[in-house]
């Protein structure tokens, strides 16, 4: 039986996931993991690979969802990508990019909030 936050968090990226594949971006693979961290989702949009972070919030009371993507955070992201990067380099792309999909609520009313090239 898994802990109550990890299955919140198979629902939260399952619902960005979603979101994010009627917005047209295909996935191409699910909480990559290295040595410098993990990727939530990894698609493309057309011919661009982007690296999305999913973050959760049940409410705003201590900031945003966003607002928890500090620096190190950021760094962190970016190894793990070019790490990524590197072991699939046969991958076609055009670019690459990272996106932010902040969710807030409770999972009967999520808001999805989606910000492309968030950094």
């Amino acid at each position: 039986m898994k802990a109550t936050h990890l299955l919140r968090g198979e629902q939260v990226e399952s619902a960005a996931l979603a979101y994010l594949q009627s917005n047209g971006l295909t996935l191409v693979e699910k909480n990559y993991r290295c040595m410098y961290g993990e990727i939530d989702l990894i698609m493309m949009d057309k011919h661009d690979l982007v690296f999305v972070e999913v973050r959760y919030r049940k409410n705003d009371l201590f900031g945003g969802a966003t607002q928890s993507i500090d620096a190190n955070k950021q760094q962190k992201l970016r190894r793990t990508a070019e790490t990524f990067m590197q072991k699939n380099h046969a991958l076609k792309f055009d670019g690459c990019r990272f996106d932010v999909v902040a969710v807030n609520g409770q999972s009967a009313n999520y808001k999805i909030h989606w910000l492309s090239d968030a950094f």
